[in-house]
């Protein structure tokens, strides 16, 4: 069984309609968040959020998890694609993934990004939570 290392909580927005800001091709930072691993080898870090998206019925978002404080698209360990289905109200998309591979390390940074059509907006709710274990 294994011991529970750090858990870190990063929210953005916690209401619809903020930020409010139209999304970008390119990756926007939404979350970032610094889990304590204490140096142990492989850790097994459990990563989930949830965005809030107002945007045209068809628009693609783009959601990524990135270890490390800085976009770089070989250190993205999850990636997700939604769709918007409701053009009327705010479009929840919540995310689950898991770092099985982290490196030993006192301390391990990850970042949530999202990117789009400038169409859609980043409406809120905006939150990313991690936790870190033992194997």
């Amino acid at each position: 069984m294994g011991t529970f290392l750090d858990a870190r909580t990063s929210v953005n927005s916690n209401r619809p309609g903020f930020p409010g800001t139209p999304l970008s091709s390119s990756p926007e930072l939404f979350g970032i968040i610094g889990l304590q691993t204490q140096n142990v080898p492989n850790p097994i870090v459990i990563l989930h959020g949830s965005i809030g998206i107002l945007g045209d019925i068809g628009d693609v978002v783009t959601i990524e998890i990135v270890r490390g404080a800085t976009y770089a698209p070989q250190n993205v360990i999850y990636r997700i694609e939604n769709v918007v289905s409701e053009s009327t109200d705010t479009q929840l998309t919540n995310f689950v993934a898991a770092d099985i591979n982290a490196p030993a390390a006192p301390e391990t940074i990850y970042s949530s990004y999202v990117s789009g059509i400038s169409t859609s907006v980043r409406n809120g709710p905006e939150s990313f939570v991690g936790m870190a274990s033992t194997p």
